[in-house]
């Protein structure tokens, strides 16, 4: 542990008691978000409304529990053996929105030596993120839609602002995964796939590709909180299709 020898754990931990964010969730064992085994922080509130979001309840940004850092960070060391080829990952709704929050966390992970990824779809303004992109080790860019108005039409919202991120990324030689949900009618279509990876073959930074099938796992969600649901009859992936979307991703030599 990096922290200064004249002050003891309990001590460290003291300075981040007043220090609160909103938290949506929390697991202790996961294991596709960033490289090994990883404690996830699901982080309260976002300005997207993807048709296919499994979290709705993520969205209100007053919702979710506030809790002190000193109290997340006891969570984190308790499982921290688990977490030595892992560590943190600080997903949402959209962490970076909770940006002052999400710094002083990855400033303590950083001195208490975890690994740090921040999950985001990159739409909050580099003004306010780039300190929390300098400090974290790496990032899961979730890119909605590679063309703008089907973007919108997905989102609500522009993809302008995630790839600002990327290309800041590329700027800082930051470690990128890239995170693409694959939607049949939606994302999942050939010419999307190849244009995804147009975009993606003029980035060193990007380390990995991941295509994700679309779910319906969060489905019920949108019932008990009375908000439309509009893809109920949009199937899941086949592998076949889930193949061929992976295939043309290898045509251009990403890393899968």
């Amino acid at each position: 542990m990096a922290v200064k020898q004249k002050m003891n754990k309990e001590q460290f931990l003291d300075n981040y008691k007043k220090i609160k964010g909103r938290i949506h969730s929390i697991e202790t064992f996961g294991a596709v978000d960033g490289p090994g085994i990883r404690f996830v922080l699901f982080l309260q509130g976002c300005y997207l409304r993807c048709l296919y979001c499994h979290n709705p309840d993520s969205w209100d940004l007053n919702g979710g529990q506030e809790i002190n850092l000193k109290n997340i960070l006891k969570n984190i060391l308790a499982y921290k053996k688990f977490y030595k080829k892992g560590g943190v990952t600080i997903s949402g709704g959209e962490p970076l929105l909770q940006h002052e929050f999400l710094y002083h966390l990855l400033d303590a992970l950083q001195i208490l030596g975890f690994h740090s990824a921040i999950d985001t779809n990159g739409f909050v303004d580099l003004k306010f993120s780039k300190k929390c992109i300098d400090k974290a080790d790496m990032l899961l860019l979730d890119i909605k839609e590679v063309d703008e108005d089907d973007c919108i039409e997905l989102t609500e919202q522009s993809n302008e602002n995630t790839l600002k991120t990327l290309n800041y990324c590329q700027e800082i030689n930051k470690c990128v995964w890239i995170r693409y949900v694959c939607i049949p009618g939606y994302t999942l279509k050939n010419e999307k796939i190849h244009k995804l990876a147009q975009l993606l073959q003029q980035y060193s930074c990007v380390q990995k590709v991941q295509l994700i099938p679309f779910h319906q796992l969060g489905s019920y969600k949108y019932k008990e909180l009375k908000i439309p649901y509009k893809l109920e009859s949009t199937p899941i992936p086949t592998s076949e299709e889930m193949y061929e979307a992976e295939k043309i991703i290898r045509q251009y030599n990403l890393p899968l």
